[in-house]
């Protein structure tokens, strides 16, 4: 293809596993229902951990997407990930084969196969250097889930990972559609992937202070962003895919188109390692990046997927940067944290939280908040604690936040020819 500043790129197909649904429809129907995929923690042992709860993407079973020859060489976040593309490619009815080297794959995540790294770990300290995995290295490398797509499916386009903590499915997604856009793939599989529930990721975020540990008994009610009771994020798995496509290749071909991708914008807090930059300044420089691009006003805004992380940090800010950049309007938008029933899947979360934007403007609804039952005065928008809202969707943001300051937003139109 001629490269051109002026492709438009829609979105064709989604797939998604997540802790409250191993597959797409299953996710939206029970997050519109405002259902609950937070429990105790099952894949490791949590007796001398501080967090024992999780979204857990219970039910999971490689062995229904591959061999067990190719499950035991690949870490589970790429399981979730060949998964999810699966689902996604069978969703958009995309043929790679018709156009395999303009085809490509770009999945974020941001820690990458820890659950191979842990058990490696322990082979070497228990049994020596010379019983370790010759698989180990291409099964905790981060850019594997993006490689065994593309080996999997045969596309042979641009292929590469995201790596920017919380953000990184976002900007997976971002980076795909610039792809797009330029005339470099005239599609791409996109999204992120993270299995992160194990005893070192428990460990260590409990250690920056970023876990819940006050609802250990009561796991349903530990994610609550915006609430005054949140005392941290839950930690949580899971993996979304989304097909993108240039619109003149999704019609000529007859694609069913879901949404349009309509601007992607980034911006560094360039402040502290985990705090967000005072006054939430650096996602708001983010969100009025992803405006000027997509050429609309805040006002225009239909409806935001926020990060919502349930930290008393990032929800405070976040609200702050996002009343920096809406001025009045802000009072009216609908906002909603899909990590109030899932919990905080890292790097997949951008993922996840795209394809939650795009299929609320395909069925124009919106998912709720949950636990959201004492307000924090600091939090004091529309975050839709009631239950799923039928709203009129044109234009959709979904937001993205990463340790290390990594500010990401995406901008979704409803598509209208």
């Amino acid at each position: 293809m001629e490269a051109s500043p002026d492709h438009r790129v829609v979105v064709t197909g989604i797939g998604m596993m997540t802790p409250v649904g191993l597959t797409r429809e299953a996710t939206w129907s029970a997050l519109l229902a405002g259902e609950n995929g937070i429990g105790p923690v099952t894949l490791c042992d949590t007796s001398d951990l501080a967090s024992k709860v999780a979204g857990e993407v219970t039910d999971f079973d490689p062995l229904d997407y591959m061999d067990r020859k190719e499950a035991r060489r690949i870490d589970r976040f790429t399981q979730l990930a060949v998964a999810a593309s699966g689902e996604a490619l069978e969703h958009s009815g995309l043929d790679i084969s018709v156009a395999a080297d303009e085809i490509g794959v770009m999945i974020g995540s941001g820690i990458g196969g820890i659950q191979t790294l842990e058990e490696q770990f322990r082979v070497l300290f228990e049994r020596g250097p010379g019983r370790i995995s010759p698989f180990l290295v291409p099964s905790f490398i981060s850019d594997m889930a993006a490689g065994q797509v593309s080996i999997r499916y045969g596309a042979r386009g641009p292929n590469y990972n995201t790596v920017s903590a919380c953000a990184s499915g976002a900007d997976a997604i971002g980076t795909a559609f610039e792809a797009v856009r330029r005339g470099d793939a005239v599609a791409m599989l996109c999204g992120g992937t993270e299995a992160g529930v194990t005893r070192m990721g428990l460990a260590a975020f409990h250690a920056s202070r970023a876990l819940s540990t006050s609802y250990n008994d009561e796991p349903e009610h530990a994610s609550r962003p915006y609430d005054a009771g949140r005392d941290g994020f839950v930690l949580a798995e899971g993996a979304a895919t989304l097909v993108i496509e240039e619109l003149g290749f999704a019609q000529e071909r007859g694609a069913s188109i879901i949404a349009e991708v309509l601007a992607y914008g980034q911006s560094a807090d360039a402040f502290h390692v985990t705090q967000p930059s005072e006054n939430g300044e650096g996602a708001a420089r983010a969100m009025e990046v992803v405006l000027r691009h997509a050429g609309i006003g805040a006002s225009e805004v239909d409806y935001i997927n926020a990060h919502g992380t349930s930290t008393p940090l990032n929800d405070k800010f976040e609200t702050l940067s996002i009343k920096r950049v809406f001025g009045e309007s802000a009072i009216g938008v609908p906002i909603s944290s899909t990590k109030s029933m899932i919990g905080h899947t890292l790097g997949a979360c951008g993922g996840i939280e795209a394809a939650a934007t795009v299929l609320s403007i395909r069925d124009q609804r919106v998912h709720m908040t949950r636990n959201l039952v004492a307000p924090d005065p600091d939090c004091d928008l529309d975050y839709v604690p009631e239950g799923a809202r039928e709203i009129d969707v044109t234009y959709a943001m979904s937001n993205s936040l990463g340790f290390g300051g990594h500010n990401s937003s995406l901008i979704f139109r409803r598509f209208d020819g």
